[in-house]
């Protein structure tokens, strides 16, 4: 009885050899073991733990180095982490049509097209009249010029003086010899490889949203599949839900909130007779993704857009002042009150991510940064180890 039990002993610690029986039928498991040689001994734990344990410098190396990773890799990395934010904010509605019985696949490719009709429509109405005024666009820098000019006098002169100076400059070089500069046609050949590369860019983002959509939960299971230890499994799960649930939810309050801003604001405008108020309506909205930046930008188009439409300063501040109270409004009341403390995150980590990712991905980063942001965060709060991460991130 007691071999057997030596045996299934034996198998549970992982030895794949049966236990020696002793002369009397008695197992020698329990004996003590032969003294072996301590340098032939395994290292400790500890040992290892400070062997694996990466010391700063090399912190810092893997660092740059994944960053230099993302901006050489952006054409092929943008549109993979484009479509993965993507597809955690549409993932809530593929899974309320998977309640209607309707399939993945087909419930994926009803939501893309809807959303992308939807974009174009918007687009192709309120983009015409959008293409008429960059079309206009150095008429309007003169007629603003001019507008500043007779709203303050001061300025004027010091454009005046401005322009002696640079036409003393002028007559210098001229007293020089002449040089010829042959122009080329780079700038064509230029934009129309960007458009090309934006194009294809859109075009690989779309599809890898529909895989990833109609895909279901496919990548989950093999992440829980992969994971060692029931505690580990759990923890990836939570991880994945949470980071979905939460960039879903702020991804749609935010839309809401920047659509109703963007209606509010064309609403107000149209009664102030500016033209184009739809247009600078959406506009509107579209900027105030980007924050700290939009707003501004927003504030100073809008400025612009009254010095044009309006004679007296007192009407031309009215499209600015209009915006500006707005978006005080939205950002002190509605949005805390709408995404609540789930989203309070350090003002100045937001800004630094903000920077972070438009030096390196442009506008889609600046686009991306506050939802990798909340992805990072939630990954913080649930790792032990980063928790002091965690609290850096908070409010």
């Amino acid at each position: 009885m007691s071999r057997s039990f030596d045996i299934i002993r034996a198998l549970v610690r992982g030895h794949s050899t049966v236990p020696p029986v002793g002369p009397n039928g008695d197992s020698t498991a329990d004996a003590e073991p032969p003294a072996t040689d301590p340098s032939a001994e395994s290292p400790p734990a500890q040992s290892i733990a400070a062997a694996t344990k990466m010391t700063p410098v090399q912190v810092i190396l893997v660092a740059l180095g994944t960053i230099a990773f993302l901006y050489f890799a952006r054409p092929v990395i943008l549109p993979i982490f484009m479509a993965c934010v993507a597809g955690m904010a549409l993932k809530p509605l593929i899974r309320w049509l998977s309640y209607c019985h309707i399939p993945p696949a087909l419930s994926a490719g009803v939501v893309l097209i809807l959303l992308v009709s939807g974009v174009a429509i918007g687009f192709l109405q309120l983009g015409r009249p959008a293409l008429t005024w960059m079309n206009e666009v150095p008429q309007h820098m003169t007629e603003l010029r001019q507008r500043i000019q007779k709203i303050s006098p001061r300025i004027a002169r010091f454009n005046a003086a401005a322009a002696a100076v640079s036409n003393l400059g002028a007559e210098d070089e001229n007293k020089k010899t002449t040089v010829v500069e042959v122009k080329s046609s780079r700038v064509p050949t230029g934009f129309i490889n960007w458009t090309g590369t934006f194009l294809a860019g859109i075009g690989e983002t779309l599809v890898l949203l529909y895989l990833l959509l109609a895909s279901g939960d496919l990548f989950l299971q093999k992440l829980v599949r992969v994971t060692p230890t029931l505690r580990n499994k759990k923890s990836a799960v939570g991880i994945s839900h949470e980071i979905q649930q939460n960039i879903s939810n702020y991804l749609f309050s935010v839309s809401l909130i920047n659509i109703g801003l963007g209606l509010i604001v064309s609403g107000g405008l149209y009664f102030m007779s500016v033209p184009n108020a739809a247009m600078w309506g959406m506009l509107v909205a579209l900027l105030n993704f980007v924050p700290y930046f939009g707003p501004v930008v927003g504030i100073s188009l809008m400025a612009a857009v009254g010095l044009l439409t309006f004679d007296n300063l007192w009407q031309a501040v009215l499209p600015p002042g209009w915006y500006l109270l707005l978006h005080l409004l939205e950002a002190n009341l509605i949005t805390p009150v709408l995404l609540g403390r789930r989203f309070t995150l350090n003002p100045v980590v937001i800004f630094v991510s903000l920077i972070f990712w438009t030096w390196l991905w442009g506008v889609p980063g600046a686009l991306l940064s506050v939802p990798l942001l909340v992805s990072i965060k939630v990954v913080c709060d649930r790792v032990p180890a980063m928790s002091s991460v965690s609290e850096l991130f908070s409010r």
